[in-house]
C-alpha cells in the first residue's frame, strides 16, 4: 500500500502575530510546526501503513524551514519525505494544489491523506483542487477510515452527525480530529529520522515553471482588527439600571 501525506507548515497556535511597517505578517521568532490537522492524516497514514504493510511518503510545498516538520513526520514514522520549493513566497491555493498534484503524480500511490483544513488560511481547497487535478474521488472531514485492499470506508463529519462513505481506490482524504490521535515521536524515532531520506526538488524537476503555477489570487494587505472598547458596567437598582442599559444599547450600541 503506498501512502502519501499532503503537509503543510504554519505558524504555531500560541505565536503571537504582528505585522511589520509593510502590512505584512512579521515571521521573526514565530515558531512553525506541522499543521495540526496533517498530523491527524499523518497518523491515519501510519495506521494504515501498520494493518496493509505499507509505506508513508509526505510531500509538502516551502524552503528549508519546512524540513523540520517534514522531520517530524519522519519520526512519527513515515518513510520518506519530498519537498518541493517553489521558488517563490508568492502562492495561493492554485500554485499549492498544481504543484502537490504534479508532484505526487509522478509517484506510485493507492491514497492520498491530508488535513482537511489549514490552521492558518483555512481556505479548505488544496486537498479537493488536488483530487480533481489527479482526477480521483476525494472524502473531506474524516474521524476513522478502514483501508482495505482496493477501497475504504471513512466515517466523517456532518453537519448534526456522521455519515459513513464507501470509497474505491485511488482516493483523498482529508483527516478531522476525533477519532484519529496524532502519536508523540520516540527518542528512537527522532533518530531514525535523520537518516530516513528527504528529497529537495524544485519546479523543473517535476516539469513545471513559474509562470505555469502563477497564483490566481494575491493577498494585497493584512490588518490586525480593532481593539474591544472597555466594557461598561450599569450601577442602580435593577429597574433604574434596565431602563440605562435598554438607553444604551438603543442610542451608543444601536443594536436595539
Amino acid at each position: 500500500m503506498k501512502i502519501v501525506v499532503l503537509m503543510k507548515q504554519v505558524f504555531d497556535t500560541e505565536a503571537k502575530i504582528t505585522l511589520d511597517g509593510s502590512g505584512k505578517i512579521n515571521k521573526q521568532g514565530v515558531s512553525l510546526v506541522m499543521n495540526p490537522y496533517d498530523e491527524y492524516a499523518v497518523e491515519l497514514g501510519l495506521r494504515i501503513k501498520e494493518k496493509l504493510k505499507g509505506e508513508v511518503t509526505v510531500v509538502s510545498l516551502g524552503g528549508d524551514e519546512v524540513q523540520s516538520a517534514l522531520r517530524q513526520a519522519l519520526a512519527m514514522g513515515a518513510d520518506k519525505a519530498v519537498l518541493v520549493d517553489p521558488g517563490t513566497e508568492e502562492i495561493d491555493e492554485f500554485t499549492t494544489a498544481t504543484i502537490l498534484a504534479k508532484a505526487v503524480g509522478g509517484m506510485e500511490y493507492d491514497i492520498i491523506l491530508g488535513g482537511f483544513k489549514a490552521i492558518d488560511d483555512g481556505s479548505v481547497q488544496v486537498c479537493g483542487r488536488v483530487a480533481e487535478i489527479l482526477g480521483v474521488p476525494v472524502v473531506n472531514v474524516v474521524t476513522q477510515a478502514e483501508v482495505e485492499e482496493g477501497k475504504a470506508v471513512a466515517t466523517c463529519d456532518i453537519d448534526g452527525g456522521s455519515a459513513v462513505i464507501e470509497v474505491s481506490l485511488p482516493a483523498v482524504l482529508t483527516a478531522q480530529k476525533g477519532g484519529i490521535e496524532p502519536r508523540y515521536p520516540s527518542m528512537k524515532g527522532i533518530m531514525q529520522a535523520k537518516k530516513k531520506p528527504m528529497q529537495k526538488i524544485g519546479l523543473a524537476e517535476i516539469g513545471l515553471d513559474a509562470a505555469q503555477v502563477a497564483p490566481k489570487v494575491k493577498a494585497l494587505n493584512f490588518f490586525m482588527p480593532a481593539a474591544r472598547a472597555a466594557g461598561k458596567t450599569v450601577p442602580g437598582e435593577p429597574a433604574e439600571a434596565a431602563r440605562e442599559l435598554a438607553r444604551l444599547l438603543r442610542e451608543e450600541a444601536k443594536v436595539i
